[in-house]
């Protein structure tokens, strides 16, 4: 029987999917301000792809209007937004595209409640009328990154963490990647960022660009937190190979960017770029760093546009562009 097979970031898609922000008491008085950087965001995205935005029941057309741009709503109830957390994964199948329905809860039970983000794909996939497959391993999509060849990139901090599948080991989870995913070979790296709600997504430090190529977030200044833990993570790169024996080409990105939003340390994170149909949309921090990271991400994607969406705002919710979106990739080529 043939094989499920995610297919990579870069590969077609149909459409991107957003989540609109719901949960004001995460946002505070920065609700306004995220909301415009949300339609930002899906105003940026819609220059490349089709964008279906889900939003709250009831509020499908003052989202449009604030979009004020032609986007599909679909409506569904939601705890929060993040899209790339408690959505489906999809990939190829036999029959065409599948959804992953993988658990959800809330990176680690932090954030309640977060029942009907559990829901979330389930809901939506009967919208869009894609086929499910249901698993109980509890994922979120930023803590992978595919190559659509086979090759999967995780970090050992997040995806093995007790608090999403504290019965599976390592060799269970790399099963589940197989099975559901068609992944033949696992890179793991030690770490994600030492502070987050994530425990250490791997779209925050690393994300594939191409067949045996990665972007990651510079070390940078010794005196960072993070900077041995990202030099632990180059150096497995360094030494990997992929699903089909390359060793990894390794562009780098400025570091992540602290800045005071609202009276709040927030942290933008450039790594959490999205790549739509040809172009890359990344986050930017409003200082001297973000032309930096356009030109560095311009290099490491040769082949597409690369634009900037302010999300400073966006970072006090701990995510980015990425985090906030899901691809919907195109129906696969039958042979």
């Amino acid at each position: 029987m043939k094989r499920l097979r995610m297919p990579a970031e870069w590969e077609r898609h149909e459409a991107c999917l957003i989540a609109w922000p719901t949960r004001e008491s995460l946002w505070g008085e920065s609700f306004t301000a995220v909301e415009g950087e949300y339609a930002a965001a899906v105003r940026a995205i819609a220059a490349f792809e089709p964008v279906t935005v889900v939003v709250p029941p009831g509020s499908a057309d003052r989202v449009r209007s604030l979009c004020d741009v032609e986007i599909t709503t679909v409506e569904i109830p939601m705890d929060d937004s993040w899209l790339r957390g408690s959505g489906p994964i999809f990939v190829h199948g036999p029959r065409g595209r599948v959804g992953v329905d993988f658990r959800f809860n809330s990176f680690g039970g932090r954030f309640h409640p977060y029942d009907q983000d559990d829901k979330v794909s389930e809901r939506l996939l009967l919208e869009l009328g894609i086929e499910r497959r249901a698993t109980m391993t509890v994922l979120e999509g930023g803590a992978i990154s595919v190559d659509g060849e086979g090759t999967l990139i995780a970090t050992e901090q997040c995806v093995l963490n007790p608090n999403r599948n504290p019965r599976l080991g390592r060799e269970d989870i790399e099963a589940e990647f197989a099975a559901l995913l068609g992944v033949t070979k696992v890179i793991w790296i030690p770490y994600g960022h030492l502070a987050g709600d994530t425990d250490g997504h791997v779209d925050h430090v690393c994300q594939f660009a191409g067949p045996g190529r990665v972007v990651v977030e510079a070390c940078g200044d010794p005196g960072r937190p993070d900077h041995l833990r990202l030099k632990a993570n180059r150096a497995v790169l360094e030494g990997a190979r992929d699903a089909g024996g390359r060793s990894l080409d390794i562009f780098e990105l400025p570091p992540q960017q602290e800045i005071q939003v609202f009276g709040q340390r927030a942290v933008v994170n450039y790594m959490n770029f999205y790549v739509a149909n040809g172009g890359v949309v990344m986050p930017l921090a409003g200082t001297d760093a973000d032309e930096e990271a356009l030109a560095a991400a311009a290099r490491a994607f040769p082949d597409r546009r690369v634009v900037g969406v302010e999300a400073r705002a966006l970072a006090l919710g701990d995510g980015g562009i990425h985090c906030i979106t899901q691809q919907l990739p195109a129906e696969p080529v039958q042979n």
